[in-house]
This record gives C-alpha cells, sequence and structure tokens, in this order.
C-alpha cells in the first residue's frame, strides 16, 4: 500500500473515492493474472481437444472459487466494517448480505450478462439458488473469519484490509472466468481485449463495493450514534 493510501487509512481522511483509488491498482492486476492463468489452462485443454472435459472442469473450477469467492468477501467486508464501527451484529448483517449479492453479481449475473452481449448463448446459474447448502459453510467461516481478524490491532488492519481485497479480487476473477467457460463462452479467446475490459467492470466495480463501499456506508452511520448523548 502507497504512502498516501497510508495516510487515508491512519489518519482521519478516508472516503469512499480514497479507498477505492487505493484498492484499484490490486484489482487490475489480479484480473490481468487471472486471465494469464485461463489461457494457459485454455492451452492445455487445446492439447487434448475435448470440448466436453473442458466444461466440466471450468464448471468444478468455477464452484471452487466461487464458494472462496464467499469467504473473501464477507472477510473483506467486515474488516472494513469494524475499522469504522463497533456494532457487531449489524456488521454481521451486512457481511452476510454483501457477499450475497454482490459475489453473486460479479461471478454469474455480469458474465452471464456480458456473455449474451458479446453474441454467446449463455447458460444462467445462480448458486445461491441451486447450491445454497454448499454455500453457508463457507458463508459462515467467513463471517467469523472477518470478525477475529478486526480484532487485531488497527496498527495491522489496514494491511490485512489491503491483503484480504487482493485475494478477494483474484479469486473472484477466476471465478467469472470460469462461469464464462463453464456457461458457453468456450471461445473466449477470439475476444480476449473485450474480456478483459468486461472483467474490469464485472470484478473490480462489484468487489470494491463489497469490501470498501458498502461496509463503510453502513459503518459511518453506526458510527454517529454514540455522539448523540455528548454533552454540550
Amino acid at each position: 500500500m502507497s504512502d498516501h493510501c497510508e495516510d487515508h487509512v491512519n489518519g482521519h481522511q478516508q472516503t469512499i473515492l480514497s479507498e477505492v483509488i487505493c484498492h484499484f491498482p490490486y484489482a487490475v492486476f489480479s484480473v490481468a493474472f487471472g486471465l494469464a492463468v485461463l489461457s494457459f489452462i485454455n492451452f492445455l485443454s487445446s492439447c487434448h481437444l475435448d470440448t466436453q472435459a473442458t466444461c466440466k472442469g471450468a464448471h468444478l473450477l468455477f464452484h471452487s472459487f466461487h464458494f472462496m469467492h464467499i469467504v473473501f468477501a464477507a472477510t473483506g467486508a467486515l474488516i472494513t466494517f469494524y475499522r469504522f464501527s463497533k456494532n457487531i451484529w449489524k456488521g454481521l448483517l451486512v457481511g452476510a448480505l454483501t457477499a450475497s449479492v454482490f459475489c453473486t453479481l460479479s461471478d454469474s449475473v455480469l458474465p452471464y450478462i456480458g456473455g449474451r452481449l458479446l453474441g454467446v448463448n449463455m447458460h444462467f446459474h445462480m448458486c445461491f439458488i441451486s447450491d445454497l447448502d454448499k454455500i453457508l459453510p463457507f458463508l459462515f467461516v467467513g463471517l467469523l473469519n472477518g470478525y477475529v481478524m478486526s480484532r487485531h490491532h488497527s496498527s495491522k488492519q489496514s494491511f490485512y484490509s489491503a491483503f484480504s481485497h487482493a485475494i478477494h479480487i483474484l479469486v473472484s476473477s477466476f471465478a467469472s472466468m470460469f462461469y464464462l467457460v463453464s456457461h458457453g463462452y468456450i471461445n473466449w479467446a477470439a475476444d480476449i481485449g473485450y474480456v478483459f475490459l468486461f472483467l474490469i467492470i464485472a470484478v473490480v466495480v462489484p468487489c470494491t463495493f463489497s469490501d470498501v463501499v458498502v461496509p463503510m456506508f453502513f459503518a459511518k452511520g453506526s458510527k454517529k450514534e454514540p455522539h448523540t448523548h455528548e454533552k454540550h
């Protein structure tokens, strides 16, 4: 994290815009790295020329990364929330809702829409409907992990927040990419430029809102409550 970012984290000038700017480079590099890995996997798959096996493998990888995405999303949301508020139950509720909504948006809804816009006959799949029993353990562990990590000394919280957000973006990028491949976008490499630009939007924006914007918004609302009883 840059000195400028640390000044905002350790000082009193934290704003949504400053947090987004500080985390944006992590997101771009993570998406680029994820796309490079997917290209390598696609190369290995093309050597076997087995499209059905490729789709099946991508489907398995999508679910694995999507479930891990839930863990990092819940963790990141709670770390941010508890930097601004000590309301435990509100934080857990915000963490659960942001992870559920934005992980689905990033990993399923936006990849589906993007594929359709590019002319691909995508198949829609939402794990929170069909695989809720598999998701709940990951959501619970993510919330517990976020709460535990937020109990560390404040001097370490900025590092944990940046690290968690960077891994969150990386995992989310893999989930979105494997959703594209496993649900109809087999020939994504032909449109790799558009796919890269699309993933910047589909992954960076929802994850930044999940990790930073939404928990900060609700936490700052909670932080004002104790000041209503101050002496005049």
